[in-house]
């Protein structure tokens, strides 16, 4: 839709009664199933939310108390956006600060040869013997 045609139909929406607002709404979800139209994907709480005012619409629920739970509803929809945001600027933030591993130990002194080369026999000292004079 052209930002033209956008703006003309917000503007004629932004004074309509809810009740005349929700005929719209109706009219438009005809049409979506009618020509088999996809709607644009919703975040999940969007889609609760709209789930729960469809069941109150349908229950013939008075429009004060439709807009009434529809706007305790945005309000803690913004709220978990706002909680969902923060959760992942701090995990974003863990990441960026991660601390760098650490440096490899040094490596440890040259073991001695498993084996060394035989060493020789201490040498025995002869003593001489004198004869008896």
């Amino acid at each position: 839709m052209n930002d033209l045609l956008n703006e003309r139909i917000r503007r004629k929406l932004d004074v309509m009664p809810d009740e005349q607002a929700y005929q719209v709404l109706d009219y438009i979800e005809f049409l979506e199933s009618k020509y088999s139209q996809r709607s644009a994907g919703a975040p999940a709480f969007q889609k609760v939310a709209e789930t729960l005012e469809d069941t109150m619409r349908a229950g013939r629920v008075p429009i004060t108390i439709i807009r009434g739970t529809m706007d305790a509803v945005g309000k803690a929809g913004k709220f978990f956006e706002g909680l969902a945001a923060a959760g992942k600027a701090a995990v974003d933030e863990a990441r960026r600060k991660q601390v760098p591993p650490a440096p490899p130990a040094p490596p440890a002194p040259p073991a001695p040869p498993a084996h060394s080369a035989p060493t020789a026999a201490p040498e025995k000292q002869v003593e001489e013997t004198k004869p008896p004079q």
